[in-house]
Order: C-alpha cells, then structure tokens, then sequence
C-alpha cells in the first residue's frame, strides 16, 4: 500500500499541470497517488490527469488558490474515506518543478528520520534557508514556503477541523483568501502540538514564477504586481482580525515562541535549531 498521496493544484493552465503529474508519475508512482484538483478551471482547460474540478459558482468566478485547493483536496479524500489511508500528504502548487528522478521516497526518509516533524519542505536553491541549512540536509524552521510540503497525517489531524470541516477550514484558514500568513499559522500550531517544521536539501524544488508572471489572464487572476499587492493588503488585514497583529514580524515572532519552548520540551533535538 501507497504510503504517500501528491495533492497537485491546477486552474487553466493544463500543459503545466500535466508536466508536473507526469514527472511525478514517472518517478513516484510506485510510492505515491496523485491527485489532481481542478480549483475553478474552465472545462476546456481542464488536466488529462485531474482528479477533482471544483466548480461551483464561487470556485468557477474566483478560483480556490492553495488554502481553500488544498482543504477542497483533503476534505474529499476524507468524504471518500481515503484519508486515513496515507501517513504522508504532499503539496503542491502547478508551478513547482522538480529534478527529474525519485523525491518521494527521499522526503519520506526525512520523516522517518525526524519523527518529531509535521511539515517537511524540500529546499530551492534560490532560498536564502539554503545558507542556514550550510552542510546540514535537513534543519528546524519556524516559517516556510508554500510551494511543496509534505504533510504527517498526524500532525494534519492535530490541527484539522474535526466538527465541521469544509474547503473553508478543513487545514487552512480559507477566510484569508490568497493565504499570506498561512503558512506562519500551520508552523505556530504544529510546535504547539509538538510537531516541528523542517526544509531539506535532500530534495530540491524550484517556483516557476513565470506562470503567474505571464499567464495571469489565462489563470483568471489579476495581474503579478496587483496579486502580490492584494497579497500582502489581505493578508495583513486577516492577520490583524484574527491575531491583533500589525505585522508581519509579529506574526513570525508568535510562530518563534512556540519554536522556542518546543526545544525546551524536546532539548534532543537542538542540533537541528537554525
């Protein structure tokens, strides 16, 4: 049995989305399902490969981007009680690009070896984290990016939605729309449920940003300096309706005090604290 089921996010662009199954299939499918979420896609521009078109009115005129794709993901693999069948969830974004051979079996091995570890991100050569990580594959972070996670299904189900899950709240908080901030909330809960978040260069990905740059017409978003502005204004905005937070900075320092006491708790692993 797959230990390990691919979520991969699609809206109009198929070619892309194709490229990416078909080099995880190619190189993992004897180690992972890969399910791909059609978040609003027009039914002309739908993946060969797709799995779920999320449809509806809503989904159709907007899109679900990457909380509400990935709750939309998880809440029907839970429907078609599947859910339970995986210890290991990755995530990704249609842009995210791999080398091309084996990344599953290896991001599985980090779990393996980090028992303690929630979120596991492979790391991008264009990173900054790629110098704190230095001669070290796998280190301890209390922020992360969204373009490829590995999920435990334990820790998912530490801080899931469990009375009424929708594509709203399933894992993300689907309130903040385009999801700046998310990726600090995941990180707070996990340390504060005991379970860290981690990047590795064990696996190496890479953004191609060049889809949202110039095929934002296609995607049915605004264009790249108006998404990112709307990015930020929104997610400031639900940081402080939801935290009191003003900043970004503060919301990292809330997700860092949780990082900080789970070493109190864990002193074991400080050799893997940045």
């Amino acid at each position: 049995m797959k230990k390990t089921a691919t979520i991969i996010l699609n809206r109009n662009l198929p070619e892309v989305t194709d490229r990416l199954y078909e080099s995880m299939f190619r190189n993992n499918s004897d180690n992972t399902d890969i399910y791909v979420v059609e978040a609003g896609s027009d039914e002309n521009k739908l993946s060969k490969h797709y799995t779920w078109w999320a449809n509806w009115a809503e989904a159709m005129k907007d899109g679900l981007r990457v909380p509400r794709g990935v709750n939309y993901a998880l809440l029907q693999l839970l429907t078609e009680e599947k859910f339970n069948k995986y210890d290991y969830y990755i995530m990704l974004t249609n842009d995210a690009e791999f080398e091309d051979k084996p990344v599953v079996d290896a991001m599985v091995a980090v779990m393996e070896d980090h028992p303690h570890v929630g979120i596991l991100s492979p790391c991008s050569k264009q990173w900054g984290e790629a110098r704190l990580l230095g001669y070290e594959n796998t280190k301890y972070f209390w922020y992360v990016h969204n373009v490829a996670y590995m999920m435990r299904r334990e820790y998912i189900e530490a801080v899931m939605e469990t009375e009424n899950p929708s594509y709203l709240n399933f894992l993300y908080d689907g309130t903040n729309f385009r999801g700046y901030g998310l990726e600090m909330e995941l990180v707070a809960k996990g340390y504060a449920n005991d379970w860290a978040t981690a990047i590795t260069t064990k696996v190496w990905v890479n953004e191609n940003e060049e889809h949202l740059q110039t095929k934002a017409g296609l995607i049915k978003t605004e264009a790249y300096e108006e998404n990112l502005k709307l990015y930020l204004e929104e997610g400031r905005k639900w940081m402080r309706r939801k935290y009191g937070f003003n900043s970004r900075w503060t919301m990292q320092m809330y997700a860092k005090f949780f990082y900080e006491k789970f070493f109190e708790f864990y002193p074991e692993f400080e050799y893997y604290r940045i």
